[in-house]
């Protein structure tokens, strides 16, 4: 509770122990982990700073003043470039509306707790983030006199925020500026009494603070302890505060029900013809729960602000037991509506499975906040074939700076094939990840060819209190053989005052805009077509397994991904993931080998690229080649070779 009620000071405290003050403006500012080479060749970046926080114990602090004024902010929907806002800074709670009038009649768009935010700022750019639980905040100013103003004065807001948290924590909630709908927000702050004798409670609270403040080991222990709840993805209470699901509000006909099509689950109300009889039984259950974690995420992060962490090593504890290419095919879990909508005469009711399936693919991901797969060596494979769904799935890493992984699946009914990347960048309390690529779907009978972006997701409390993740952003779906219709799907940003998570909303137009279908819904919960109360259920996702928060949160689709029994074995490339040995010592529980053996192969990895660096040669992909827009797309050999001469008597690099 110490921890939670002054999560402002962690962060800051523990680089003021580590690193000496400096000036007024660079106090305390760690700097991006690759930034030494480039000093020494006298090349002076423009770093990301950490702005410190109330260091020693709470005390009388003058209130500061009221600081006002336009300052560009970054659009919630992400490269939509930045638009002006009016911000008004008054004791460490930052509100912003469109227009000061707007401000005045107590109609803020927004507000932000200055005191309970990463603070981070770039100079040369004239950029403040700001990270709170709920949003990351990105602001620009103008000039370089008004940057240096504004930073200062945030600096002083937040110190005298944090300090009134600290002198009074059992009476933040009255001024905390997501828990008031009042006309002005700072009002209860305000009518705070300034007591004369604490009760009994909060003053053992306040002496704990102050011999907590003045000790960075004993802040060090209290922050580890928050960093091992890594594996679940929302907690009862958080649950709890969510409306009542779609599911449950409309009395909607269950059209389409779509379920994980693992062989221990039953396909009922599909429009599918049949079940495909399963030719083995596969595993149920991990051999292993996730292991406990201490590793300390802060330190590992806190000189990676605003930096793409796909370079930056991670411990094997942070991570779940699958890798990004099995996260791919972790996308057709419910490749059914793709069957079904090669089964669809009308065209507009084709692109509402179409885009059904694309937001499906993001059910998986609602308790997996916890964890990260597991990234790629290069040249390594995965490949996952299911006579049961009716696809079979390949997928390679085809380079490795810039990471990218390559995927195609195919069935009678339809093809499926995309390149991926990602940028990871953390915040301070959130790291977003923005996938760069495109998904492709061709339906073979009636020749459509779909492609589609995909949206930002970012996970929140990435250093303290229950994780969750949040995606975000615009899904625009097109068929590039008709113009018939397209569709338009926008994750919808959770707001800070509603309670309203994870919806979708979306529209499938005609070639001149004319709205045909709607859909609307929850992205990890149901898709429904049409207007309540009348909508049609389109999808909802197979049920997760009871003991899912011990197991990595993985769904029973999930839990296959990785299973090799010794009829298949022999079959695969020594190149595939689940060779791979670390991962496996991971599933088994046995975290000290597992990394032991990721350093291995990251080492292998390393001398790999050297020889081919000495020798001018290039990493040439197996079974993927780059086609004309510069994608890459499968040659169309993997399931050939596999059958003559068969992997076993064909040469791969070693891996591991």
């Amino acid at each position: 509770r110490l921890c939670s009620d002054l999560r402002f000071h962690r962060n800051k405290t523990t680089l003021s122990a580590e690193q000496p003050r400096r000036s007024k403006m660079t106090t305390s500012s760690p700097t991006h982990s690759d930034s030494s080479s480039s000093s020494r060749h006298g090349v002076k970046q423009d770093r990301w700073e950490i702005v410190e926080g109330l260091r020693g114990v709470p005390a009388s602090m003058q209130e500061p003043d009221i600081q006002e004024g336009l300052l560009l902010k970054k659009r919630k929907w992400p490269m939509k470039g930045w638009h002006k806002r009016y911000f008004v800074l008054e004791r460490g709670i930052l509100n912003y509306a469109k227009r000061a009038a707007d401000l005045q009649k107590g109609k803020p768009h927004g507000c932000i707790d200055v005191g309970l935010s990463v603070m981070s700022i770039k100079k040369k750019a004239m950029c403040i983030d700001l990270d709170t639980e709920d949003n990351i905040y990105h602001l620009k100013v103008k000039s370089a006199e008004l940057f240096e103003e504004w930073v200062l004065k945030l600096r002083h807001h937040r110190m005298f925020r944090q300090n009134e948290i600290a002198l009074y924590p059992h009476e933040k909630h009255l001024f905390h500026p997501h828990a008031s709908s009042s006309p002005s927000l700072n009002d209860s702050f305000r009518n705070v009494g300034r007591r004369a004798t604490l009760t009994k409670q909060t003053s053992i609270h306040h002496a704990k603070v102050g011999s907590w403040l003045q000790s960075s080991e004993e802040m060090n222990k209290c922050s580890k302890g928050l960093y091992q709840s890594l594996v679940h993805q929302a907690s009862s209470e958080s649950r709890a505060s969510i409306p009542e699901s779609m599911s449950e509000f409309f009395d909607a006909q269950e059209y389409l029900l779509s379920s994980s099509s693992s062989e221990n689950e039953v396909k009922k109300n599909l429009p599918i013809s049949s079940v495909v009889t399963m030719t083995r039984r596969r595993r149920s259950a991990l051999p292993c729960p996730c292991p406990p974690s201490s590793v300390s995420l802060w330190n590992i992060l806190r000189n990676n602000i605003g930096k793409d962490l796909s370079k930056v090593a991670m411990p094997v504890q942070l991570n779940e037991p699958l890798n990004t290419l099995q996260r791919l095919c972790e996308e057709l879990e419910y490749s059914d509506l793709l069957d079904t909508a090669n089964q669809t005469e009308d065209a507009y009711q084709r692109m509402v499975y179409v885009a059904t399936f694309a937001i499906s693919a993001y059910a998986s991901s609602y308790y997996r906040a916890g964890s990260k797969p597991f990234n790629p060596v290069l040249g390594e494979t995965y490949e996952c074939d299911r006579p049961d769904k009716g696809f079979r799935f390949i997928a390679e890493q085809v380079s490795h700076h810039p990471p990218v992984s390559a995927c195609h699946s195919d069935s009678k009914n339809f093809n499926f094939w995309q390149d991926m990347r990602w940028k990871n960048k953390f915040w301070g309390k959130s790291m977003e990840i923005v996938p760069m690529g495109t998904t492709h779907v061709t339906l073979p009978a009636f020749g459509d060819h779909y492609e589609w972006n995909k949206v930002t997701s970012c996970i929140h409390n990435i250093l303290s209190g229950q994780r969750w993740i949040e995606h975000y952003g615009e899904i625009s779906i097109k068929n590039i053989n008709s113009d018939v219709c397209q569709c338009k799907v926008t994750f919808v940003k959770a707001k800070s005052w509603s309670s309203a998570v994870n919806e979708i909303e979306g529209v499938i137009t005609d070639s001149n805009g004319k709205v045909i279908h709607s859909l609307f819904g929850k992205w990890h919960e149901s898709v429904f077509q049409g207007e309540p109360p009348a909508a049609t259920c389109i999808w909802r996702p197979g049920p997760v397994p009871e003991n899912k928060d011990q197991y990595y949160g993985f769904t029973q689709f999930a839990v296959e991904l990785n299973e090799l029994d010794s009829s298949l074995r022999p079959l695969l490339p020594p190149t595939d993931t689940r060779f791979r040995p670390d991962q496996r010592l991971l599933e088994e529980g046995n975290v000290d080998a597992a990394e032991e053996q990721k350093q291995r192969i990251e080492q292998l990895q390393r001398e790999r690229r050297k020889v081919l660096q000495d020798n001018n040669m290039t990493h040439q992909p197996r079974f993927f080649k780059k086609s004309k827009d510069d994608s890459w797309v499968s040659n169309k050999t993997y399931w050939e070779l596999r059958r003559e001469p068969g992997f076993s008597k064909m040469d791969f690099p070693v891996l591991w």
